[in-house]
């Protein structure tokens, strides 16, 4: 916890964010950083998220599949910001191809909503 007071936050860092909605912080990934350009390709009946041109995928390799919800939050944020992730705001993802409570559903956060990086032993 506290890791990000003195560094940066980066893009693929795992992180804890502190979400209103839960007693314990939940674990992201951290997918685009302030000045990455942010868009929405729509596929069939989903949306596919774009981040500086370039579908966002998840660790598996799979390209995350939003639906008219997460569509309509991460849309909000296109049209207020010109489709560029303003100054300490992160767009947040989980591993899940098809969405889970991420930026999708709470949209972008910024760094003081996140509370600590997720450290894994190799």
């Amino acid at each position: 916890f506290d890791y990000y007071k003195c560094r940066e936050i980066e893009r693929g860092d795992i992180i804890f964010y502190g979400y209103s909605g839960k007693a314990e912080p939940i674990i992201k990934v951290v997918k685009g950083v302030p000045s990455d350009a942010l868009d929405l390709k729509a596929q069939n009946d989903k949306w596919l998220i774009l981040l500086n041109n370039e579908i966002v995928k998840n660790s598996k390799g799979e390209e995350y599949e939003i639906n008219t919800q997460g569509q309509r939050m991460i849309s909000l944020y296109i049209k207020d910001y010109k489709g560029v992730i303003p100054p300490s705001a992160y767009l947040l993802l989980g591993n899940l191809k098809n969405g889970s409570l991420d930026s999708t559903r709470f949209g972008l956060v910024g760094k003081d909503d996140i509370i600590g990086k997720v450290i894994t032993k190799e």
